[in-house]
């Protein structure tokens, strides 16, 4: 199923359509000049069909906590469990962001010359 159906149920329920159905999606996915598949619009509505979308986000969120918080933490916390071979590659970034950038002076021009009188 691809994202466009359940992003335009999203956007029913915003418009406020408690329950959606296939042919508001429908209504939706033409506007944008996509592809509709009834048979996707249809089986998202009967799979969504009782739940309020809160609820349904809810129910997702406590699904994706068991992968992490994002950010590279959980690789970071990997990548330092995984043996003592890379200890010496962090030191070198962090010299790396020390960088000092010069700005550019900006030069004075007289302009005057340019203008027509």
């Amino acid at each position: 199923m691809g994202m466009k159906y359940a992003a335009a149920y999203l956007m029913a329920v915003l418009a406020g359509k408690e329950a959606p159905t296939a042919a508001d999606l429908q209504k939706i996915l033409e506007s944008v000049e996509a592809e509709y598949d009834a048979e996707v619009a249809e089986k998202l509505v009967s799979e969504l069909s009782g739940k309020t979308v809160h609820e349904v986000v809810a129910a997702g969120k406590e699904k994706l906590k068991g992968f992490g918080g994002g950010g590279g933490g959980g690789v970071a916390v990997a990548a330092a469990a995984g043996g003592g071979g890379g200890g010496g590659a962090a030191p070198v970034a962090a010299k790396e962001e020390k960088k000092v950038v010069e700005e550019e002076e900006e030069e004075e021009m007289d302009l005057t010359s340019l203008v027509e009188r």
